[in-house]
């Protein structure tokens, strides 16, 4: 039923990716699909800063260097074998990029974790609450 899953990573918190994984897991398994893991990482504002630009430029390399590789282990937690386990970093929002891959690989279900939820997010993450508003397919929270 859900052979093409996308479950959004955050590789630097990992107790959100954590919760999800077995879920992804188990339902990539049953239907025998492809996990999709995406990690959207924030755009660098490349504005008039000069002298600055190069060191941007320099952190925004090391910090998808890091995620790359902080991407490749998580792919090892999983029991899949590794060409059903896909990896793809992004530059955007996390809600966009989401959605937007969710379209590009006819995904049939997003999986994503969720923080303890306060009054100010609506009993969900930010993050959970806006991809849930904004998909157009079905949407797993895991807690």
């Amino acid at each position: 039923m859900y052979k093409t899953i996308l479950m959004p990573v955050d590789v630097f918190e990992m107790e959100l990716t954590d919760k999800a994984i077995r879920h992804a897991e188990y339902l990539a398994k049953e239907s025998e699909g492809t996990l999709h893991l995406l990690y959207v990482l924030p755009k660098s504002p490349l504005f008039n800063t000069h002298g600055f630009s190069s060191d941007i430029r320099k952190f925004d390399e090391y910090l998808k260097k890091n995620a790359e590789e902080k991407m490749e282990e998580l792919r090892g937690h999983f029991s899949l074998p590794k060409e059903r386990v896909v990896l793809e970093i992004r530059y955007g929002s996390v809600r966009d990029e989401v959605n937007e891959v969710a379209q590009e690989i006819h995904a049939d279900v997003i999986i994503v974790g969720s923080k303890n939820p306060s009054i100010t997010t609506h009993l969900l993450g930010s993050n959970a609450s806006s991809i849930i508003r904004h998909a157009r397919l079905p949407v797993f929270v895991v807690r």
